[in-house]
């Protein structure tokens, strides 16, 4: 899937709060939106490098740039959240994902209650299937985890998968998007949110899959990976 550009280098300041980055753009400092409220420490450190996107309609906007990739090492890794959703639907639509190839796309953004779930499919025999999408940006030794901040959201949506799946002719699953290609596994990060971690295991051993898929970033697209193992058993 093709990004949007161009995008703009600059060098990572400081982080006023969870949605604000200032960036030295030249000799200039610019406040810039970041798209991903997680805690990124491992990323977004004083002297990184980022890149920029500036903003199409600055009229209801803050600040007139995004930041929506980091440089880590060798690799690009997106900060894009809603990147992995317009993703997903793409694949889904073109039913370029090898385990849900039996599902049709029906509609995204679904209301269930008092939440919304990300996509929802359908099988021949008119069996559903509710699915979450899940951005992941943490990765250490190779294991891709999430969530890196506590989500009480997140987990609610794998609660409300779990009552999914225990329906008729329902099935539900979360896919986990890693926005960079050097994962091989993935866990929960246990230390910062062991809830999520038991709300998912739960959620598996009542019938909901969990799917884990790195990504390629480069400064002009996204692209499919590999799809690596869900490790819900080990524990720090």
């Amino acid at each position: 899937m093709k990004l949007k550009g161009p995008l703009i280098e600059g060098t990572f300041i400081d982080r006023p709060n969870r949605f604000l980055t200032n960036v030295r753009i030249g000799e200039s400092i610019v406040a810039s939106h970041l798209p991903d409220p997680g805690r990124l420490n491992e990323l977004l450190y004083p002297g990184a490098t980022v890149y920029l996107r500036e903003a199409d309609d600055t009229t209801h906007r803050s600040t007139n740039f995004s930041t929506v990739l980091v440089k880590a090492g060798k690799i690009i890794v997106s900060l894009d959240t809603t990147l992995p959703n317009r993703l997903v639907k793409g694949l889904l639509i073109n039913q370029e994902l090898s385990f849900l190839k039996d599902f049709t796309f029906k509609k995204q953004e679904v209301s269930v209650g008092k939440h919304r779930i990300d996509f929802l499919l359908q099988k021949k025999n008119a069996r559903l299937f509710y699915l979450e999408v899940k951005s992941v940006t943490y990765v250490n030794n190779k294991i891709a985890r999430f969530p890196d901040a506590v989500t009480v959201r997140g987990r609610k949506h794998i609660e409300v998968l779990a009552k999914l799946a225990a329906q008729k002719n329902t099935e539900a699953g979360v896919l986990f998007i890693c926005q960079r290609p050097d994962a091989i596994e993935f866990r929960p990060m246990w230390d910062r949110d062991p809830a999520f971690g038991r709300a998912l295991i739960m959620a598996s051993n009542n019938g909901v899959k969990a799917w884990c898929i790195t990504t390629r970033i480069s400064f002009e697209d996204i692209s499919v990976f590999n799809e690596i193992p869900v490790n819900l058993k080990s524990k720090p």
